[in-house]
């Protein structure tokens, strides 16, 4: 629970409320909310990380949390602050753990009806074929001088490999290849965490979900995206595993043992940070690269088992299923970037930490297909309502650094949540709405339920009023695999 504050929200509209500059913050905290919201985003201490991180050297603008708020190390999940590259910091607490987390999307030519009689025997292919849960590993085995070149190539290395297809890449944020990676910067632990960790699942909220498409809001959109009522679905969300942690977890120490001397003083160690400019600082950017460059590449390897498992269990041709990447975002990520500050073009890192990056259209990043209609931004909710598409618009550029929301986002911890499911049998009750699952283990079925999170309609709809991406389209799921 949130102790005494040291500041008072103050609402500025209906989808925005402020935490006004106090004590030594540097800018003033904006959150991303609505009124039925807000009671549990003051449950933890996530607002009180808003404000911490709004005292960090460089930091421009504000210190922003959307609708999918919630505690965690340093910066909240679903946080963005952006800094100057002169002055400002990066923060390993800014990215995440797990580097590059994210959500992949891929459209079938298939309708629901096609699956639902065999969505038992695809699950089951699925959960055998995909290694998912704590410490799980695959079968591919790589060297340090291979897993450098998924370092240095991304998802396109996978694609050399016969997994996926060139056309691919257009539809991945940065092409599948965040640039600057560097292997040298990365650890020899981290390269023996992630040697066998390609094309695995990971645990806890990471999953394979099939849904099908059940509302569509803006029909052109849709349908420019080969988007259809009915059309099956398939979302994959995972990211770095053991290879990211390892970076995460070793820049951190290396950080917080360095913070007087370059005397930095901030409210909360978890902050810790260095200049963006110091030797640490350009090395902590290019080793966070090579393992988001991991993580893209460990997407692109799960949808092409997804594929060929799909093919083999549904007795279906390529050309029959039709299995299209409609587009691959990152959730926990650092980038430079090109943004206008009082009018002024002006480079700055922006630090994404359970945010999805939101552009407009006819924005320069932007590959030919999204040019007019804007970038897919990918949406998941829990496993028992429902996800979203939904398309960036020209508020995220002038509100937030060109981000939106990541997902539903956590309202009980794993603990609250397994003291409010003691005694059910989750995979049951999903079952009675037609949802069959599948995971790990029980625990984390338990952990996962779906009122561990918020409604998901409820934090896209504020992103949409907000302006910073508009609906296109709502996931039914159909069958889960979780970690």
């Amino acid at each position: 629970m949130p102790g005494e504050r040291k500041f008072k929200l103050r609402r500025l509209d209906e989808t925005r409320w402020e935490i006004p500059m106090v004590g030594g913050m540097r800018v003033p905290g904006l959150i991303f909310s609505d009124s039925s919201l807000l009671p549990d985003i003051e449950k933890d201490n996530s607002c009180e990380q808003v404000y911490n991180v709004a005292h960090m050297p460089g930091i421009v603008s504000n210190s922003i949390a959307l609708p999918d708020i919630h505690w965690g190390y340093g910066f909240p999940i679903g946080g963005v602050a952006a800094f100057d590259l002169d002055q400002g910091v990066v923060s390993p607490g800014g990215v995440g753990y797990d580097i590059n987390c994210g959500v992949r999307l891929a459209t079938t030519g298939l309708a629901r009806e096609d699956v639902i009689p065999r969505i038992k025997d695809l699950v089951d292919s699925l959960y055998s074929a995909i290694p998912s849960g704590l410490g799980s590993t695959g079968k591919i085995r790589l060297n340090r001088k291979a897993l450098s070149e998924v370092v240095l190539s991304g998802a396109g290395w996978a694609i050399k490999q016969g997994m996926g297809d060139g056309s691919d890449l257009e539809h991945i944020e940065d092409h599948g290849r965040v640039t600057g990676a560097e292997s040298k910067s990365i650890s020899d632990r981290a390269f023996e965490r992630g040697k066998d960790q390609l094309g695995t699942l990971g645990s806890g909220n990471h999953f394979v979900e099939i849904g099908f498409i059940d509302e569509i809001f803006e029909s052109e959109v849709a349908e420019s995206w080969g988007l259809f009522p009915g059309q099956v679905t398939l979302m994959i969300h995972s990211g770095s595993r053991g290879f990211g942690y390892q970076v995460c977890d070793e820049f951190l120490a290396r950080m917080i043992k360095n913070m007087a001397k370059e005397k930095i003083e901030l409210p909360d160690r978890q902050l810790a940070c260095t200049r963006i400019n110091s030797p640490q600082g350009k090395e902590y950017l290019s080793a966070m690269a090579g393992a988001a460059n991991f993580a893209f590449a460990n997407r692109q390897i799960l949808m092409n088992l997804a594929k060929e498992v799909w093919e083999r269990s549904m007795g279906l041709s390529p050309r029959e299923l039709r299995l299209h990447l409609l587009y691959d975002v990152s959730h926990n990520i650092a980038k430079i970037e090109d943004h206008i500050v009082n009018g002024k073009q002006v480079k700055l890192c922006v630090h994404r930490k359970g945010a999805t990056r939101a552009l407009p259209p006819f924005h320069p990043l932007l590959p030919q297909r999204y040019l007019k209609s804007g970038q897919p931004v990918l949406i998941p909710g829990d496993m028992g309502r429902c996800s979203f598409i939904l398309v960036g618009a020209e508020g995220a550029m002038s509100q937030t650094f060109g981000s939106a929301c990541h997902g539903a986002g956590r309202v009980l911890s794993r603990n609250e949540a397994l003291k409010r499911t003691k005694g059910r049998f989750i995979e049951q009750e999903l079952q009675d709405h037609n949802i069959y699952a599948r995971s790990a283990g029980r625990k984390t079925m338990r952990e996962e339920f779906p009122e561990a999170y918020k409604d998901v309609s409820s934090v896209v709809e504020v992103v949409h009023k907000a302006g910073l991406a508009r609906k296109v389209a709502c996931i039914k799921p159909m069958g889960v695999i979780k970690g």
